[in-house]
């Protein structure tokens, strides 16, 4: 599903963040990442999504190389084939929570009706059915990302990338959301690569690895 070779990211000032980074991900693996802060994890996340652009290297997904892409294509394959969860959700606050997760099936351009309907039933299966009139404002922290775990599954990506997605949760409330999110994405079948500074969410992958400048290494 995914395969990154050789990529490299040097930083303003020419400092290279990262080199020789090589990962691949199947269909339903389970990847998580650390490392220190400044290592340049959300930058990689960046550079699979095809935001930013490496100075050597390849990202595959689906066979796909992005940087065959134009821009249009690229979004294309972000819309179609990525799932995002944030630390800092990305909910948008003027709408409810139906639409908020149906997003991703709007900008595919799906029916709206059946759209709304798919918003819901993903909204009952991160515990929050009957909650699709409610609006962010609403809802509490663990229950704003349990909404954008929702969004990031809908459309049923092949890959889901996740950037720090309990980050802003108190201990408990991170635990909880860190097990539903497991629970949902091991449901779908997707690929997921996973970034953390947090040692007990890296545990819930199959396979934990370090980001360092001469590139990843398996967690010890």
């Amino acid at each position: 599903m995914l395969d990154v070779n050789g990529l490299v990211k040097s930083v303003p000032g020419g400092r290279t963040l990262f080199q020789g980074i090589d990962l691949s991900l199947a269909p339903g693996q389970f990847v998580a990442i650390t490392g220190e802060s400044g290592a340049g994890k959300s930058t990689l996340l960046n550079l699979i999504a095809g935001l930013d652009s490496p100075n050597a290297g390849s990202v595959r997904i689906g066979g796909t190389d992005i940087a065959s892409l134009d821009d249009d294509s690229r979004t294309r394959l972000r819309r179609d084939r990525i799932g995002f969860v944030f630390q800092a959700f990305h909910v948008l606050p003027h709408l409810d929570l139906a639409h908020n997760v149906a997003l991703p099936l709007a900008l595919q351009r799906r029916d709206a009706r059946e759209s709304l309907a798919a918003a819901n039933a993903m909204l009952a299966s991160v515990g929050l059915g009957g909650r699709g009139g409610a609006y962010p404002r609403e809802l509490s922290g663990g229950e704003l990302q349990r909404v954008a775990v929702a969004r990031a599954l809908v459309h049923r990506p092949n890959l889901i990338l996740a950037d720090e997605p309990t980050g802003n949760l108190d201990p408990e409330t991170a635990a909880r959301t860190l097990a539903l999110f497991v629970e949902q994405v091991r449901h779908a079948g997707a690929a997921v690569l996973l970034v953390t500074h947090s040692a007990v969410a890296a545990a819930a992958a199959d396979r934990s690895l370090v980001l360092s400048p001469s590139g990843l290494v398996e967690r010890g």
